[in-house]
């Protein structure tokens, strides 16, 4: 399925972010990424991640959490990048406008979130529980979210890196705070970026097994 790529501009929480949403025509629900510390919604490992998920028949958003001045800021502290809180009540805001906006009201709705992106997300999932239907996580760092673990109802899985040992010993331990659904895969010979040949590849091919076995396909209205 082709899907049209568009970027818009969405107002969430007093601030006007970017962001790029790609809708296929059918398309089956919906996936919104929250991208990892100091990236942005260019991030090429997302946007792989977003084209397999468009191939497989899932609307895509790939968001922008901060404006550019908050961006520029960022770049000299590093301070925002690990707000979770205003990470969480962006992504939360995100959520409700896609459940109210005619093009995408209606579908299930998903998370894939990378690095301190997957806080945010599975925070936005214990925020949002009767919108979050599953959510991935790449690399993430859920420990950074621990109040929210046990609240999350969706289906979880966090896929780490085999080479990204700390990450891996955060993951299997926030997962462990899980009450709902979850798996931990761990990806032999991966660092924590995925950037060795075919890795990234399999965090693909197990999102898309993720979200088309949660994200139940849209009945007749």
């Amino acid at each position: 399925m082709k899907a049209t790529i568009e970027t818009i501009r969405i107002a969430l929480g007093g601030a006007e972010v970017h962001g790029d949403l790609a809708l296929p025509p059918e398309a089956r629900g919906m996936v919104l990424f929250a991208h990892g510390s100091g990236s942005s919604r260019h991030s090429p490992r997302n946007q792989a991640v977003a084209a397999r998920l468009n191939q497989e028949g899932f609307g895509t958003l790939l968001l922008d959490l901060l404006t550019e001045a908050e961006e520029a800021r960022d770049a000299w502290t590093g301070e925002l990048r690990f707000d979770i809180g205003l990470l969480t009540g962006r992504l939360v805001d995100a959520l409700d406008r896609l459940a109210n906006q005619p093009r995408t009201a209606g579908l299930p709705l998903g998370l894939f979130g990378a690095s301190t992106g997957a806080a945010g997300a599975l925070a936005a999932a214990a925020a949002r529980p009767d919108l979050v239907r599953a959510v991935v996580s790449r690399g993430g760092r859920p420990d950074l979210a621990p109040d929210a673990l046990p609240r999350v109802r969706a289906p979880v899985l966090l896929i780490v890196g085999g080479r990204d040992e700390v990450v891996v010993d955060l993951n299997r331990s926030a997962a462990g705070r899980l009450n709902g659904p979850h798996e931990v895969v761990v990806v032999p010979g991966a660092s924590h970026l995925f950037e060795e040949p075919g890795t990234l590849e399999r965090v693909a091919e197990l999102a898309a097994h993720w979200f088309r076995d949660y994200l139940p396909r849209r009945g007749p209205d």
